[in-house]
């Protein structure tokens, strides 16, 4: 079995685990690039916790990214588009049978996700913790500070924040537009996605990284209720989040913890 796809079944596993409350039923997809010109992406209608081999499709950077040139399309042809984007394994050109299992309608936000550099595992996830910040009316400025170093070394100084867009190729639009405008502050990819009204997205180089950096992401969600409960967050101030972004302890403790 291919090794980007052996990592993915495990850690979609991992995250499918009840006792995590980070998904329920089918909720949730996750990806993997297979080589430079195709990636793995979990199938619509399987289930983290049990998914299997069969459980994912193999599709091209190409076949999907092209959907991002069109102005519209309907729904119909996006599930037919994404159908022709499938690989065959044993020739490793499209287009595979548009019957069987179907790509995620995520596929196109996990191909921009993926497509960026140092990124070759994406994870999404609707954690019940992440979701109480992101349907709240304060959502936004719930998110605009980071509380603790932990918080920073796995998810990076500051996370992407999108307000609610229709999930499928809108909400890809939507990240890729607020990705790069988070690159061109930060100077690197980001590593965590906060969804209004939908949920995470956690970006790494390894499998264990999207772990890691999903369940800190949960963890400074519930830490930021309880601080809400005693009077409100006490954000790090921008030079101290600079600080631990950059330390060279804590860069080699971020290597070791995944990356």
């Amino acid at each position: 079995m291919d090794a980007a796809l052996q990592q993915l079944i495990t850690l979609s596993n991992h995250l499918g685990d009840p006792a995590l409350d980070y998904v329920i039923l089918g909720e949730g997809n996750t990806s993997a690039r297979a080589d430079p010109h195709s990636f793995w992406v979990k199938a619509s209608g399987t289930e983290l916790r049990t998914v299997d081999a069969n459980g994912f499709v193999r599709v091209s950077f190409p076949g999907v990214l092209q959907m991002l040139q069109s102005a519209t399309l309907t729904d119909e042809q996006i599930k037919q588009q994404l159908s022709g984007a499938k690989v065959d394994p044993v020739t490793g050109q499209g287009s595979a049978p548009v019957d069987g299992v179907q790509p995620s309608v995520e596929t196109v936000l996990h191909a921009i996700c993926l497509n960026l550099e140092g990124v070759d595992f994406v994870a999404h996830t609707h954690p019940t913790a992440i979701n109480a910040l992101t349907c709240a009316a304060a959502f936004e400025t719930a998110v605009s500070g980071r509380l603790f170093p932990d918080e920073i070394v796995l998810g990076g100084p500051a996370p992407v924040v999108v307000p609610y867009t229709d999930p499928g190729l809108p909400l890809a639009r939507k990240v890729q537009e607020l990705m790069y405008r988070h690159i061109a502050e930060h100077r690197e990819a980001p590593r965590v996605i906060l969804m209004q009204n939908h949920g995470l997205i956690a970006l790494g180089q390894s499998a264990q990284q999207v772990e890691n950096i999903t369940a800190m992401a949960v963890k400074a969600a519930r830490v930021l209720i309880g601080a809400y409960a005693l009077g409100g967050p006490h954000f790090m101030t921008p030079a101290a989040v600079a600080r631990i972004h950059t330390r060279p302890d804590e860069l080699y403790r971020r290597k070791l913890l995944g990356e």
